[in-house]
């Protein structure tokens, strides 16, 4: 197959399964994308060339000799650079950690591993995930692929598994969301991310921002590969005291396609109608498509996601200084100066301002639940903008004038300040060929009825099937 870059995780399981193709073939065809398009896109930090072809080959041997490691034996993936690789370096997308050489995987690697999954390198990152757009003044920044000419941002923190997956370079990887990473590159880069709740991932090996709010989970092109990826890292881990002990269920069975009955709820204030005009209109036009399929659609609106911003901002300012703290002391000047700024930030909120930020955070949390005890799922845009170019400032919503990079983590915020699980889709196109994301937002632990919502979507639509030209 000439395109084998193109295939999802769950169609290379398949046929690397039945032998259509072999492991050495699948990893050859994304080793050689990640030539051709990578000295321009800068997705990557690292690629593991020769290791990832060892490891398809031993695969390929494994097959042949009916050893079969799991659903996912053989197919390539790459995790952000910010988790812990076993002999390969985790920089976090700094300078600090340039030669940094973990003597263990992080958990979910290891994970992924025993899945039969294939690392394939180490994916850019917004410097140590404090950052929406995505840029990275160390190792350059990742340019979207649907308008890499014009450099619009990929979105970040997570900006290189944007685009390396856009762009098929890897047909998988693994982003964090503290307050949008996974998101808004799916958002942007028209992929699909899922943030899963808070607890149902490990973190255990993947550098922090913000302990409290910090959310592992998969970056895929489709739902169902999210549910695989979910399927294999969810669950209880003795090395993160933070996750939760419930028992993981089959994420692929429950994508039925069958949203009947379903009821969802359209989040006007402060989301959908803040949006630019075609973000707005695209997002309607899905919960539309929903409520024809079978579901059963009204509109609310949150009144409590109006102290987010500034209650969040207490909070990750706070625990990421905290965590930098003697690297601010001793190496200031290798930080590059947004994030260096920003980490400063942490030194102003007092004890005061931290437990104030908490309790605001029970009151968004406990809004939140009493929406979805009487719907299934929430549905709002993931950014009410589509990708901006390197370098613009401001922007307009519904409400007025913003600032790009509040904007940008103005509707993701709120579902890692409550924990809720919450998927990133695409859903549309602007006039100028960029795309739009909605995002799907469940119960605590209820990963598979979003992704059951968000994969009937797919099934309905071909957003997530469009391909950007290789710039």
């Amino acid at each position: 197959m000439s395109e084998l870059f193109w295939a999802s995780m769950a169609d290379l399981g398949r046929m690397i399964a039945t032998k259509e193709v072999s492991p050495v073939e699948v990893v050859r065809a994304h080793l050689d994308r990640i030539a051709a398009l990578d000295a321009r896109l800068h997705a990557f930090i690292t690629v593991c060339a020769d290791a990832a072809l060892e490891s398809a080959r031993a695969a390929e041997a494994d097959l042949m000799a009916g050893r079969v490691a799991g659903t996912l034996h053989g197919v390539p993936w790459a995790p952000k650079d910010l988790y812990a690789t076993k002999g390969v370096r985790t920089t976090g997308g700094s300078k600090i950690l340039r030669d940094s050489v973990p003597p263990e995987d992080a958990t979910v690697v290891a994970r992924l591993g025993a899945a039969g999954a294939i690392v394939l390198g180490k994916l850019n990152m917004h410097e140590f995930a404090y950052g929406p757009e995505g840029l990275n003044a160390h190792y350059g920044d990742a340019r979207n692929p649907w308008d890499a000419d014009a450099h619009r941002i990929a979105g970040g923190s997570s900006s290189g598994s944007g685009v390396a997956i856009a762009a098929g370079l890897v047909p998988g990887s693994l982003g964090s969301d503290t307050g949008g990473s996974i998101r808004i590159p799916a958002s942007l880069c028209g992929i699909t991310g899922l943030k899963p709740t808070y607890g149902r991932v490990s973190r255990a090996g993947v550098l922090p921002l913000s302990w409290s709010m910090d959310h592992v989970g998969p970056m895929t092109r489709t739902a169902r590969d999210c549910a695989l990826m979910l399927h294999a890292i969810a669950g209880y881990d003795p090395a993160d005291p933070t996750t939760s002990v419930l028992p993981v269920p089959d994420y692929a069975a429950a994508l039925t396609g069958d949203v009947k009955g379903l009821r969802v709820g359209l989040l006007r204030a402060h989301f959908t109608d803040i949006a630019a005009p075609e973000v707005r209109e695209a997002v309607e036009a899905a919960a539309k498509r929903l409520e024809q399929a079978g579901a059963v659609v009204d509109e609310l609106n949150l009144t409590q996601v109006t102290h987010v911003a500034a209650a969040s901002s207490a909070i990750v300012a706070s625990e990421a200084l905290a965590y930098h703290a003697t690297w601010m002391r001793s190496r200031p000047q290798d930080y590059q100066p947004d994030v260096r700024e920003r980490l400063r930030m942490g030194a102003f909120i007092s004890g005061a301002h931290y437990v104030r930020a908490q309790q605001v955070r029970a009151l968004v949390r406990s809004e939140i639940d009493a929406a979805l005890a009487r719907r299934d799922v929430l549905l709002a845009p993931a950014t009410p903008i589509p990708a901006p170019v390197l370098g613009e400032r401001e922007t307009t919503l519904g409400d007025g004038q913003s600032d790009v990079r509040s904007a940008l983590i103005r509707l993701t915020r709120p579902f890692n300040f409550s924990g809720h699980p919450t998927c990133g889709a695409p859903c549309g196109f602007t006039g100028t060929g960029l795309p739009i994301g909605l995002q799907v937002v469940g119960r605590p632990f209820d990963e598979a009825t979003v992704l059951r919502v968000v994969d009937a979507y797919q099934r309905l639509t071909d957003w997530y099937t469009r391909r950007p030209v290789a710039p």
